[in-house]
């Protein structure tokens, strides 16, 4: 049976970008822009085998890489050439013994925000084409200049697209295609549907939608784009596990597990198999401003099981008061659970979660995006949640630990009641969703990301 390659060009200099390393090899939320890159393609369940194209001097380093995420798919790591004609020519290279009628897919390592519905999307189309382009409209008005820069045409916008990658051929083609432009001399294209169209007219080359997300990385102001829409996405895009079976035999700890998203997580956990232990003032008396009682609990936890997978916080305050109104026991009160609290967790956290290369999961409000009038303490501390929260995933990517945040919109829960009074219910999230969105959460291997929950999904 013939099979679904991605081959990842990792060959660039990152002369545009700057710095010691190449710009695939740039830190991206923790990780290296490669990492995210071939996670999305390991995950995708329309690839089975994954070859990397790299520069020579760089080929140890993407092995470590390789060896440090435990990555299934990839099979090998070739060294490219000089232009990017040289480095999908070594691939194919690389392929020539694979069946002709195999799907394979050269996308960019810099383009680490491709979607799996992309990569599913080429590959479906490839069951009726033999070339395929990933574009996206364009906004702008393209136009074409002479050399002296006056402008010589403009292009009616509604024809034109913007062409990202992956792009995806039927490897007969693609061989062929080049094969014939290195018997004429030729090697000076943009990409590989270039190599196509010229070489091999006749060739319908099919499009695919495109992602705006799906950007390449190639000046330090894209590595910034990048980051935030990392750290700023739904579920939709960041969770590829629809499944809670993962949970079987997994330990959990959740801090404020009595109520709202606590207790729809405790509860789901539970159903899922998962060996669930709460922590909270009214159900065991473990106060999270408490540093030592923390510490005292998850040790019990760690001796009780054998490990900690998973430690979840669910615990806040909020106060809803003019900031001059609250009482200086409400100030301690709401700096202290919102913020030192999780602070403290953390801290004691790290030893247990280090051993089994888990997860610790906060939870940040939507109003951490900007201050709310007469809760500006709760959305402050709710921000530095945030900060928190991705400054812990690059101080811990070394030692496996992966740190995120679920950033729910307005929900249904006892404590927004006690400050809001009753809403409709068809305005708020569900409890019981955001607690299944972020069991779900634990199963990614991303780290330092906010993880938007909507009422439209979206």
């Amino acid at each position: 049976m013939a099979k679904n390659i991605a081959v990842i060009l990792s060959g660039g200099s990152g002369s545009r970008f700057g710095g010691a390393l190449p710009k695939q090899f740039t830190k991206l939320a923790g990780k290296a822009v490669i990492e995210y890159t071939i996670d999305v393609f390991e995950q995708s369940e329309f690839i089975d085998e994954i070859l990397i194209v790299a520069q020579a001097a760089h080929i140890e380093r993407t092995l470590d890489l390789i060896k440090n995420n435990k990555w299934k798919k990839v099979s090998r790591v070739i060294s490219g050439g000089e232009e990017r004609f040289d480095s999908t020519y070594s691939a194919l290279t690389a392929l020539k013994n694979n069946d002709e009628s195999c799907k394979v897919l050269f996308h960019d390592a810099v383009r680490p925000l491709v979607t799996q519905q992309i990569i599913k999307d080429c590959i479906e189309t490839l069951d009726n084409f033999d070339a395929i382009d990933v574009v996206i409209p364009s906004a702008d008005t393209l136009v074409e200049v002479y050399d002296d820069g006056c402008i010589a045409n403009i292009p009616n916008r509604t024809m034109m697209r913007r062409g990202q990658t992956p792009q995806g051929f039927k490897l007969g083609s693609i061989q062929e295609a080049y094969k014939l432009a290195i018997d004429k001399g030729r090697k000076q294209f943009t990409c590989d549907c270039g190599v196509i169209r010229a070489m091999l007219p006749h060739t319908r080359v099919a499009t695919v939608a495109g992602d705006d997300r799906n950007i390449k990385v190639t000046y330090p102001m894209d590595l910034f784009i990048a980051e935030k829409f990392l750290q700023a996405g739904n579920e939709n895009a960041f969770i590829s596990n629809d499944s809670l079976e993962f949970l079987r035999d997994k330990v959990v700890v959740i801090f404020g597990g009595t109520s709202g998203i606590g207790l729809e997580i405790n509860n789901l956990a539970l159903l899922n198999g998962a060996k669930v232990k709460v922590a909270s003032r009214s159900h065991n008396g473990i106060d999270i401003t408490d540093l030592e009682g923390v510490k005292g609990f998850l040790e019990t936890v760690s001796k009780e099981y054998g490990k900690i997978d998973y430690i979840v916080n669910t615990a806040g305050l909020l106060i809803k008061k003019p900031i001059d109104l609250l009482e200086l026991e409400e100030i301690s009160s709401l700096i202290n659970i919102n913020y030192v609290g999780a602070v403290n967790i953390a801290i004691a956290s790290k030893i247990y979660l280090k051993k089994s290369r888990g997860m610790l999961l906060n939870f940040t409000s939507s109003s951490y995006t900007r201050g709310r009038a007469f809760y500006a303490l709760y959305s402050s501390t709710n921000a530095a949640i945030v900060n928190f929260t991705q400054a812990l995933a690059e101080e811990w990517i070394n030692d496996g630990i992966r740190v995120n945040c679920i950033n729910p919109e307005r929900t249904a829960t006892p404590m927004r009641t006690a400050n809001f009074g009753i809403e409709p219910l068809e305005l708020l999230l569900d409890a019981e969703q955001v607690a299944r969105v972020s069991l779900k959460a634990l199963y990614s291997q991303k780290t330092g990301i906010v993880i938007d929950v909507r009422k439209d999904g979206r």
